[in-house]
């Protein structure tokens, strides 16, 4: 059989760009095939801020790849290990996580890492993210402290540039719609205009976020109305192409990863200017309230990244799929500037409560009540944004941590509907992401990396982790394929 090159890789995210290196690194020869053209190119990882999750020992292990800052002299990064990061996949997926795959994510998320810097991905500490200024200087909590410089961007950017001087040809504009198969092996794949024969062929085309009809079939009623946040191009036909050939599915199909994102915006699904700017993630800090003025959540359960993930699916729940983040003036300043001072926000601002309720069009007795009942139940304990400080609300839902009273004017809603990221369930795949039947056995030639490979997450997520087994799974699959 003759081939045109040895490995495929079709998508071109994190997780596609991370196995191209590897296997250019073997000098294999490779092409990258990405559905979008160039300009809007990047898959989910160009919406991304970047953050990824990886185990360390505090600031002096990983100077050695994040760019210089001269805040670091007043910085204290708190060792993430080994078993933390277990626990916590472990915990916000409800022990649905594949032991396996954890072990793995954990083990190379560090090595991998600087395997990507030492190629020129760049780095840095995620101040305006993760950490909080104190008199002392900054400390970072959440497990989550390093992210890529300029973002989603900055990554697809790096891994461009490193990518073309590598060799991995790139075709933009390729939309691959199956998979050539010879004696039960895959042999290449076949797109829309014409075929390209390889060794193998790594799937990193996402999952079917971008899919409403998909997404109402598996993740059920509803889910039409989530707002894509990031590429209108993971529809999930090589997902389903894969399973005509006998793979077994991964991971879990029901859930998907989900969050608080502005309503009103008028261009609110896969913005690419203003990319991840559009969640709204420092709803641990006020109270989030529905249409009735009531609250649904538990906003201090855990640190935003334990739960952010999770929570759009609550507010898709409720009527009308949306709800409001509520603020008063006090806990203004401590909210994300990137994302509550983006241009165009949606936003209500008022001198009263009930000035502010009938600004959002919810009854100003229902919001005047939940407000006072929760301002009336708060634990005195001093309160800090840095640790689970277990000032609670004893309120049904509970507020467990970080519970402010709202009480100072003026006030804030922020509207805040369900914005969909990535789904969890995919292909399953062995160590290096080779696509297994359902007997084990591999599907010759298939590899599947990124959210392609289902198996890590089930209902929620650590903030992070994505990018990093992207990258861990990409690259084991480039450096066999």
């Amino acid at each position: 059989m003759s081939r045109d090159t040895e490995v495929v890789v079709v998508g071109g995210g994190n997780a596609g760009f991370s196995a191209a290196h590897a296997a250019a690194e073997r000098g294999r020869r490779v092409v990258l095939l990405e559905r979008a053209p160039r300009e809007l190119a990047g898959g989910n990882s160009y919406y991304t801020a970047g953050a990824t999750r990886i185990v360390h020992n505090g600031l002096d292990d990983v100077r050695d790849f994040v760019e210089p800052d001269e805040r670091h002299a007043r910085t204290t990064v708190p060792p993430y290990s080994a078993e933390e990061f277990t626990a916590d996949l472990v915990k916000v997926t409800d022990g649905r996580n594949d032991p396996r795959m954890t072990e793995i994510l954990v083990g190379e998320s560090a090595d991998t890492i600087r395997w990507l810097a030492g190629k020129g991905v760049r780095y840095r500490l995620m101040y305006e993210r993760q950490a909080y200024e104190r008199e002392d200087g900054y400390l970072f909590w959440g497990g989550l402290h390093v992210g890529n410089v300029d973002g989603g961007i900055g990554l697809i950017r790096d891994h461009t540039r490193i990518a073309e001087a590598e060799g991995v040809e790139i075709r933009y504009g390729h939309h691959v719609t199956g998979f050539l198969v010879e004696d039960g092996a895959v042999t290449g794949v076949r797109y829309e205009g014409g075929e390209l024969r390889a060794e193998s062929v790594i799937v990193t085309a996402g999952g079917f976020e971008s899919n409403a009809a998909m997404r109402e079939q598996y993740l059920g009623t509803g889910w039409a109305n989530a707002k894509v946040r990031g590429t209108p191009y993971n529809t999930g036909e090589l997902l389903f192409e894969a399973l005509e050939l006998g793979a077994a599915r991964g991971g879990d199909w029901s859930t998907c990863h989900s969050t608080a994102w502005d309503a009103w915006a008028e261009h609110n699904e896969s913005n690419r200017e203003l990319t991840n700017r559009l969640t709204r993630q420092s709803y641990p800090l006020g109270i989030v309230v529905n249409t009735d003025g009531k609250r649904f959540l538990d906003e201090g359960a855990d640190f935003r990244n334990y739960t952010y993930a999770k929570y759009g699916r609550e507010i898709l729940r409720q009527p009308g799929s949306v709800a409001f983040q509520i603020f008063d003036a006090s806990l203004r300043p401590m909210l994300r500037a990137e994302e509550y001072e983006m241009p165009g926000i949606s936003v209500v601002r008022a001198d009263s409560l009930d000035e502010l309720a009938r600004g959002i069009d919810v009854d100003p007795a229902a919001l005047v009540s939940t407000v006072k009942e929760f301002n009336e139940s708060i634990d005195p304990r001093p309160f800090d944004p840095t640790v689970k400080d277990g000032r609670r609300a004893s309120v049904t839902p509970p507020k467990s941590n970080w519970a402010a009273a709202i009480e100072r004017a003026p006030f804030y809603a922020y509207p805040v509907t369900c914005g969909i990221t990535f789904t969890f369930g995919g292909l399953k795949g062995d160590d290096d992401g080779r696509v297994l039947r359902e007997d084990g056995s591999v599907i010759p030639g298939l590899f599947a990396a990124g959210e392609a490979l289902g198996g890590l997450f089930s209902g929620n997520y650590p903030g992070g982790s994505g990018l990093a087994a992207g990258m861990v799974f990409g690259r084991r699959a480039g450096s066999v394929a």
